[in-house]
């Protein structure tokens, strides 16, 4: 709660001035019974058609008050309860930006999207709730209380003995739901989950014909929250029974004492219709009391978990002094390196040694699950080696600023990503600045030119969220480009090439050789990686062999392995 009160503070005029006006509004609905006693006992009973009249007119002066109070207060309750979650959200987003790969790996992205959207309309609608009600409420139940006392005091006597068992009611009540109500929102949690997984697995689904199978684990997973929800809703429903029977008991027992008491003249008929009046004032306000503390306590527990997330701190810490570089013949070098993954059993990389020189194109093939990835994502530090240091120009990256590091290196991943938006603004990611011509090189290099020439609006093309309107193979050359707009030192195309076919594959890697920068290619094919400088070959995590094709070929059984298993006219020869 912390960190949510610190994003209030901006907003405290707002919190101030909400309940004050709320304030106002429950002071001038307190009224209208003492007025309406007034007209019955000063007008209606003595035919004073005037006077009737003249206390009308304060009514309606009174009605025009309160909506003018009511909207000016929730016109500032909203600003504040919008403000507040706009910049909780913000700092949430902008922290979980902080977080290294291994904690977003951990925590999952449909808890991260789950955070930043129910949990954070929960918190928005919180704030709202509490700064319109949370004071308005209490207020009017004793101040109807204390009004009573000034009609009659031995009637109010009667709403002394109803508060606390309306109390009790709504406090035993909301005890029962309040933790079932954190198991609902645990639960729908689960139906969010399997929700994202159906929907951006759709073409897996659908491939192994699991739509059924999926349909009825859906269902399962609804029903139960279903149940969840009727379980807390039925006690929930209790809370109107149970304090309309106290009220309206109370109600009979005050019409009865009332009646008596008019008939002997200690009351008057509009003393007994305010006391009735400020009796149903408080059956409302304990209404929406009790809906309150409901949508406090979902606040409260969806605050506790953004709050939770904001405790997470990045196993990756900046270095306090940032060593710089400078350019050196030995542009990347693992010395011993080990890491794994947090979690994991055992190592994915160990004792990995070998060193790229500047200009070099570096190769990286294996078997699947042989730890290619997690090696070249140790370069830019997205992920910290367990033993051994990972240098960049003679610098640990561990010594390193992350951000300019990262600044010099350029990373195309496995699966191409592409943002909605033109295909301008998707190649500038990396360099904001870069000119048309710029851009055009370096379609050119990816082999991707021909792509934006063939759309009708060239780089100004709108790409769809994930680029769903481009083939697999375009989306690959675009990132390319993208990264290529960066002119990075050190270039990382992760098996981001797999969906191209051999010749546009042969001629991006000749494009290439055209760089200045270093390059690494990861790549299951063999025929991507053979006219590498160095190729690193990974077998289970370690490096079975490094050298060029020709020595590999003399000196290495796994690389003969996955060679031979892709030309084996040759092998038979």
């Amino acid at each position: 709660m912390k960190t949510l009160l610190r994003h209030v503070k901006p907003y405290i005029k707002e919190c101030i001035l909400a309940p004050l006006f709320k304030l106002l509004e429950a002071i001038l609905e307190l009224l209208v019974p003492l007025i309406m006693a007034a007209i019955i006992d000063g007008g209606i009973l003595k035919g004073d058609t005037g006077y009737v009249l003249r206390m009308g007119g304060v009514l309606v002066g009174l009605g025009l008050l309160g909506f003018v109070a009511a909207i000016t207060a929730q016109f500032f309750a909203a600003r504040a309860a919008v403000g507040v979650a706009a910049d909780y959200k913000s700092a949430l987003f902008k922290h979980i930006q902080t977080l290294s790969y291994t904690e977003l790996d951990t925590i999952g992205t449909p808890t991260l999207v789950n955070r930043l959207t129910t949990d954070m309309n929960q918190v928005q609608t919180g704030v709202n709730m509490t700064l319109r009600l949370l004071l308005r409420s209490p207020f009017v139940v004793f101040g109807a209380m204390i009004m009573a006392f000034t009609v009659d005091v031995k009637a109010a006597l009667i709403f002394v003995a109803l508060i606390p068992l309306l109390g009790l009611v709504v406090a035993g009540i909301m005890k029962l739901t309040l933790p079932r109500h954190k198991q609902v929102q645990g639960q729908l949690d689960k139906v969010l989950l399997r929700t994202r997984e159906n929907l951006t697995g759709v073409r897996v689904l659908r491939a192994f014909q699991r739509q059924d199978d999926e349909t009825a684990a859906f269902e399962q997973e609804t029903e139960e929250l279903c149940r969840m929800q009727q379980r807390v809703g039925r006690l929930t429903a209790l809370t109107n029974p149970l304090t309309y029977v106290l009220v309206n008991g109370a109600l009979a027992v005050l019409i009865y004492t009332g009646a008596v008491q008019v008939q002997v003249g200690i009351l008057t008929t509009g003393a007994v219709v305010a006391l009735v009046n400020y009796l149903s004032q408080i059956l409302v306000e304990l209404v929406k009391l009790a809906n309150l503390i409901v949508t406090i306590s979902k606040a409260i527990a969806s605050a506790g978990r953004i709050e939770s997330m904001m405790k997470i701190t990045s196993s990756m810490k900046e270095a306090a002094k940032p060593a710089k570089t400078a350019e050196t013949g030995e542009h990347v070098r693992f010395d011993n390196v080990s890491t794994r993954y947090q979690g994991a059993g055992d190592d994915s990389l160990t004792g990995i040694s070998f060193t790229a020189l500047r200009g070099q194109t570096i190769g990286v093939i294996g078997g699947t699950g042989s730890g290619k990835t997690t090696l070249v994502n140790l370069i830019p530090r997205f992920y910290d080696a367990s033993a051994g240091r990972v240098l960049v120009n003679g610098v640990d990256v561990k010594e390193q600023s992350t951000e300019e590091l990262r600044s010099r290196i350029a990373v195309v991943p496995q699966k191409a990503v592409l943002f909605k938006g033109t295909i301008r603004e998707n190649l500038r990611w990396g360099n904001q600045n870069a000119t048309d011509e710029e851009l055009w090189q370096a379609l050119e290099i990816a082999q991707a030119a021909e792509i934006v020439r063939g759309k009708q609006d060239g780089l100004d093309e709108m790409v769809a969220q994930n680029g769903r309107n481009l083939s697999g193979g375009q989306r690959q050359r675009l990132t390319i480009a993208r990264a290529l707009v960066k002119k990075p030192d050190i270039l990382i195309l992760d098996d981001s090439a797999s969906a191209l076919d051999y010749a546009t594959d042969a001629a991006l890697r000749k494009a290439l050789r055209s760089l200045n920068g270093t390059l690494f290619i990861v790549s299951q094919r063999a025929s991507s990686i053979r006219h590498a400088d160095l190729i690193l070959v990974l077998d289970d995590g370690e490096l079975a062999g490094s050298g060029t094709h020709d020595e590999l070929m003399r000196s290495c059984p796994v690389y003969q392995e996955i060679y031979y298993s892709q030309y084996p006219k040759e092998a038979a020869q």
